[in-house]
């Protein structure tokens, strides 16, 4: 019996866990560990979860740091690294500190991670954090729909809470949102969704959850998360690219896996990204992935009102994760900001509070916005009392949902939009249109 351990961030780990070692009497998981997301070490991941035969005490999670005292105390045979968003070069650091401790490093390969569906599924996934994804899967499913399908979203994980009860989580209205103490990066992804009339099925158990959204589905959308590779064996495979951040298509794992394998390819932004950086990413498209479609699109950023922009001191307040392990040096507020006229971007650094202050001294990259990070409670409230702290006129709210609905704002404030606007003729409303497959093919 081989003794693993599974490095993760609460998302892929998990995923790999239920598919491959649950229930295998050939491995033994000795611990998870976690990076990226705060408050997940130190807990288990649960027996009704992990198979209470071969775990009947669940299986503990542990910091990521802790990675050579855990292979050393634990006897660990192999470590398999699950999680997402990674450069290839601090992936090879972990896998070099891996095999200098004694240890295997293994990679699972896509297709033996991916379950198979009774319906036809359309995947879309990223080369980045940021790229532009969540628009782009909403306008799938809007065209979906139009064609008279009926799809369910089927998100990433982001389960942060109760883990043996957000197992299966659907999410069919706002209501629900609140049921399930959803966190601010969660509504951000579910809500524009359940606004369109998409349902939502996300959690831990994704065997669980695609069995059950094909009860009610003709077709499943897989909203990937961060960079990851899909879940589900799909049908059409998209994948986004950002020319903000031209050759980090090849440069993160495992968003250059993605990228060889889609099926289309959507080069977002254009509208904001410089030609030549549009050009270095076409032309790494032709060499790794020649037989893609290939598609442009903008990502078209508006405010209601941009004349409250003008000439005034504003603090911007962006979408979290695309800031943090995304590596954004900006998104659409800042976007926003300097299209409308702002005379000043506020530096909120010197008044923030608590894990806000500790993300801009883990994230240097961060200047002159604020990354909306709200994984707890008390990670909202300090969120809030950083926003309120802050000396400006206005903010500029860039989330996917509208912040001040979750946490009270005590300065003026305006939203900013962002939706995909096809700029390819034909393109991935054209590519969607001629989509027909047997039901549940597959790859």
């Amino acid at each position: 019996m081989k003794r693993i351990l599974i490095l993760g961030a609460a998302g892929r780990d998990f995923h790999n866990f239920n598919v491959i070692f649950r229930d295998n009497p050939e491995y033994h998981v000795i611990a998870f560990t976690a990076t990226q997301i705060p408050d997940i070490a130190n807990r288990k991941y649960p027996a009704s979860l992990a198979g209470s035969l071969l775990y009947p005490e669940g299986i503990p999670i542990h910091e990521e740091n802790e990675l050579e005292k855990l292979i050393a105390t634990e006897n660990v045979d192999a470590v398999v690294f699950s999680y997402s968003d990674i450069s290839h070069q601090n992936l090879m650091h972990l896998a070099s500190r891996v095999v200098a401790a004694g240890a295997d490093f293994w990679l699972l390969g896509t297709e033996h991670t991916q379950l198979n569906s009774s319906v036809p599924v359309v995947s879309v996934c990223a080369v980045r954090t940021g790229c532009g994804k969540s628009p782009v899967s909403r306008l799938v499913a809007a065209e979906l729909r139009r064609q008279g399908r009926n799809p369910v979203v089927v998100r990433h994980p982001m389960p942060y809470g109760d883990l043996a009860a957000q197992a299966v989580q659907r999410f069919a209205t706002m209501e629900d949102l609140d049921r399930q103490l959803c966190t601010i990066e969660e509504r951000e992804e579910y809500e524009p969704h359940l606004r369109q009339g998409t349902i939502v099925y996300a959690g831990v158990d994704y065997e669980g959850i695609l069995r059950q959204a094909e009860t009610e589905a003709d077709i499943i959308l897989w909203d990937g998360g961060n960079n990851d590779t899909p879940f589900y064996a799909s049908d059409l495979e998209i994948v986004v690219v950002d020319p903000h951040r031209p050759g980090h298509e090849l440069a993160y794992f495992p968003g250059e896996v993605n990228l060889r394998r889609a099926d289309v390819i959507v080069i977002n932004k254009v509208d904001t990204a410089i030609q030549e950086n549009i050009d270095t990413i076409r032309q790494n498209v032709a060499k790794t992935n020649p037989n893609a479609a290939v598609v442009e699109a903008a990502c078209v950023v508006s405010v209601s009102q941009p004349e409250l922009v003008k000439g005034r001191r504003v603090l911007v307040v962006e979408d979290g994760p695309s800031l943090t392990h995304g590596e954004m040096p900006y998104g659409a507020g800042v976007v926003a900001a300097r299209r409308f006229g702002a005379a000043e971007l506020v530096c909120p650094k010197p008044f923030a509070v608590g894990s806000i202050r500790g993300t801009f001294e883990r994230f240097p990259h961060l200047t002159n916005l604020l990354p909306a990070m709200g994984y707890s409670k008390l990670q909202r409230y300090e969120l809030q009392e950083t926003i309120n702290r802050v000396p400006c006129d206005l903010i500029l709210i860039a989330t996917p949902i509208d912040l001040a609905q979750i946490i009270r704002i005590e300065k003026p404030c305006l939203r900013v939009t962002y939706e995909v606007e096809e700029l390819s003729h034909p393109g991935l409303v054209d590519i969607l249109s001629q989509f027909a497959v047997p039901m549940g093919v597959g790859r």
